[in-house]
């Protein structure tokens, strides 16, 4: 992989990680459409710089997380944290070997993601609606719990992790700002759980110093455009929904079905 493409790569994941497009299906798909062959390295290169977005969210949030230490905020996280290294664990091989690089997957995964976003943003919006709680509800522990169980369904290359969590906040009740940033906060221990166990599973022989080279300047890309995607995701959410990027994750999961598959 040459510095074009790992520069290419690092700015879609920093772009992608925290908007409801699903990163890892982008950089799959543009993997394919610059030629990359999805090798041990490249399939860690994925899941690793997403790190460098996750640092974004640190250097952001530094005063509430870490200055101004919040141990209810940290249980919340910690709780709706615990589906992921459990099905992480269990399905990792899977994950890794089957899914990870399937370009199949991530446009069916993009398309029907789509269409459920764009579905759920009209009964979202309309009152009244019987299967919805009250936006101002205080949730328990047990919901984190079940919002852990909503991003276990981002495992799937192309359906997202933003997707999922805030999607699932936003039906337990929480208003869509405040589930915005509980999903960047819940990226944290995930992401970095994630990295640590593709290190701990992967053949050491991959990393030799030109690929350290390679992940330090995707890290690096990924960090800076991460950055300034959470501060426009912030701002965006509070007059927004999210109909747009279902629209938009239609449309690509077609351009990339005609470029990639050639249908």
């Amino acid at each position: 992989m040459n510095l074009i493409q790992t520069l290419i790569l690092s700015i879609v994941e920093g772009i992608t990680e925290f908007l409801p497009i699903s990163s890892t299906g982008h950089l799959i798909l543009f993997s394919n459409l610059l030629k990359i062959t999805q090798t041990e390295f490249i399939k860690s290169f994925e899941i690793i710089i997403q790190l460098g977005a996750i640092l974004a969210v640190v250097v952001i949030y530094f005063k509430k997380l870490i200055i101004n230490f919040n141990f209810d905020l940290w249980k919340k996280i910690i709780i709706a944290f615990i589906p992921s290294i459990v099905f992480g664990l269990v399905f990792y091989k899977l994950i890794k070997g089957y899914l990870i690089g399937n370009s199949i997957v991530v446009i069916l995964s993009l398309l029907t993601g789509g269409v459920i976003m764009i579905l759920f943003e009209r009964f979202y919006e309309q009152k009244n609606q019987k299967f919805y709680k009250p936006k101002d509800k205080v949730l328990t522990n047990r919901d984190y719990l079940v919002i852990g169980f909503f991003q276990v369904f981002s495992m799937i290359p192309g359906v997202s992790r933003a997707f999922t969590t805030i999607f699932g906040g936003m039906l337990l009740g929480m208003k869509r700002k405040d589930a915005t940033e509980f999903s960047f906060f819940l990226a944290i221990p995930t992401m970095f759980a994630a990295s640590t166990l593709d290190l701990l599973k992967t053949d050491l022989s991959i990393w030799t110093n030109t690929n350290y080279l390679v992940l330090g300047i995707g890290f690096m890309g990924s960090f800076i455009t991460a950055y300034l995607t959470i501060k426009f995701l912030i701002k965006f959410v509070q007059n927004h929904n999210f109909v747009n990027f279902g629209i938009y994750r239609i449309i690509i999961s077609i351009i990339f079905a005609i470029l990639v598959l050639k249908v």
